[in-house]
């Protein structure tokens, strides 16, 4: 007779190798996690970026508009068209509505607690009315409302192209010419626009003509 074999005990997992493979599962979880973790935080970092710079080509949008209506020196006779400070600037655009004759506004961009502005002024045709909002302007007191464009923003850095280089000051179209140049040579034909954003390194720049080419 043959003798019948027992069936193999079935051996269980011992209370060390199990902590082994709990403590295994552990690591592997906590390496999961940082890794999740530090994809989350790159796309939201990456995300913001994206934010700040889509807000900042929508500004650059809105001064091209701006600047390509810029007040001619014919229409400003002996006057500021453009005023370019630390931080801020302010132009005289021309306003064109249906059926209506064309008017003349004050625009100014600036940047306080880190946000970009747009301030707008009322619409005249009156030289007088439009001097004393440009005074408003330029002593930071006028009282139209301001629309925010961009927060995280660090410093607005503006320069004018006149006469052939690139200036930081006051464009205008001064009110006596020296003798022999012409007064064209001192009206500013471009504006150059950096915006350096709060916690990113770089800047963003953008330049513009001005006045209708």
């Amino acid at each position: 007779m043959h003798a019948i074999p027992l069936p193999a005990r079935h051996r269980g997992l011992t209370l060390i190798e199990l902590l082994v493979a709990i403590g295994v599962l552990a690591f592997i979880a906590v390496l999961g996690w940082r890794g999740l973790d530090s994809i989350v935080r790159s796309r939201i970092a990456l995300t913001g970026d994206l934010e700040q710079t889509r807000g900042m080509q929508l500004a650059f949008a809105q001064m091209q508009s701006d600047c390509a209506h810029l007040a001619s020196a014919s229409v400003l006779p002996e006057r500021m068209p453009l005023l370019v400070e630390q931080g801020r600037f302010s132009l005289v655009r021309t306003v064109f509505s249906d059926n209506q004759p064309s008017r003349l506004q004050v625009v100014t961009y600036s940047v306080r607690e880190g946000m970009l502005t747009r301030r707008e002024s009322a619409v005249t045709r009156d030289l007088t009315e439009l001097d004393a909002m440009w005074r408003a302007a330029a002593n930071d007191i006028d009282v139209g409302q301001a629309v925010v464009l961009q927060s995280g923003v660090a410093a607005l850095t503006v320069r004018l192209w006149i006469n052939g280089g690139w200036r930081a000051g006051v464009g205008a179209l001064p009110s006596t010419t020296p003798a022999g140049l012409s007064a064209s040579l001192f009206v500013p034909s471009g504006l150059e626009v950096t915006s350096r954003l709060q916690e990113r390194e770089g800047s963003l720049l953008k330049i513009f003509l001005l006045g209708a080419v």
